[in-house]
């Protein structure tokens, strides 16, 4: 049973500061029913048209991204393990990567639009939710899972993690990445320069998490945290007069200068800056996003 306080209202829902669960959710929250339609042939379509071909867009950042994630995995990772499950893969770009790193990859997929992408990449792909019938499905256990973009969009973040962790050898490693909200900088915003909640998006965003809210959820759901870190605090364009929110044109602009700078960060004589720098953001609870890796022990 949900309980606690709401503590805003977005798109007719209540958002709920839940002490059941541990971080904020809407109230009430979706039935996998109903969102099952939404993401098997809606989302691309008509929440996201532009999403496939905005990553192909801005694919030289995101192989970037990507091989943060991979090279974090690949420190920690005995030996040559190179097993990955890719859960809401999407179009596949992460699982390419993966491949050109020499990993094996999976993924598992509902948009049918993301998953046939996705395919046409060269990437093994289950077109399906990720629920008990899949996960029985998926017969071989894997080194590393990869749950980007994923938890804030489903009714039980914890049962996916348990799930996630089934699939998991010991010692296998789980990436876990979700929008950082309710963070310090949204804090100012919100009580120093009049913002609204603008980061509240219901139904599609069911969870709001914290860097300590989802990192107390691994916990729980039995991973050990190992490591923590940011992606570029986008909302720092907010806090500098840049006010992108509803302003696709402006937002797209300042997409574009955090991709640039995330690209020249990743140059030799200054990546390893940028990795402390962002592992320093996230101990702060700064960061657009936040990245954090549990293993299974």
């Amino acid at each position: 049973m949900h309980r606690g306080n709401n503590i805003e209202k977005a798109n007719g829902y209540g958002i709920l500061e839940c002490e059941t669960c541990g971080f904020i959710h809407i109230d009430p929250v979706p039935t996998r029913d109903e969102l099952v339609k939404v993401y098997r042939e809606e989302y691309y379509a008509e929440e996201k048209p532009q999403f496939i071909e905005r990553v192909i867009e801005d694919l030289r950042w995101w192989e970037t991204v990507y091989d943060d994630r991979y090279d974090f995995l690949e420190s920690k990772l005995a030996g040559r393990r190179r097993r990955i499950l890719d859960i809401g893969c999407g179009p596949g770009y992460f699982l390419k990567r993966g491949l050109e790193r020499g990993w094996k990859c999976l993924g598992v997929e509902p948009s049918r639009q993301a998953g046939e992408h996705a395919k046409s990449l060269g990437v093994d792909v289950i077109n399906a939710f990720f629920d008990d019938s899949t996960a029985s499905s998926i017969k071989e256990r894997f080194d590393a899972v990869h749950l980007s973009e994923v938890l804030e969009h489903v009714p039980d973040p914890a049962e996916v993690l348990k799930r996630a962790m089934g699939l998991l050898d010991a010692g296998g490693i789980l990436c876990s990445v979700v929008p950082n909200d309710f963070s310090p900088v949204q804090k100012v915003l919100t009580d120093k320069l009049d913002f609204k909640p603008y980061w509240l998006a219901p139904p599609h965003h069911i969870n709001y998490f914290t860097f300590r809210s989802l990192s107390e959820l691994m916990r729980k759901t039995g991973f050990r945290v190992i490591g923590k870190t940011a992606m570029f605090p986008m909302d720092f364009f907010l806090l500098m007069g840049d006010n992108y929110v509803g302003n696709d044109t402006l937002g797209r602009a300042s997409h574009a200068r955090r991709k640039r700078l995330d690209i020249m960060l990743n140059e030799p004589e200054l990546k390893g800056f940028k990795n402390e720098l962002y592992s320093l953001m996230a101990k702060h609870g700064i960061g657009r996003e936040m990245v954090i890796y549990g293993v299974k022990e």
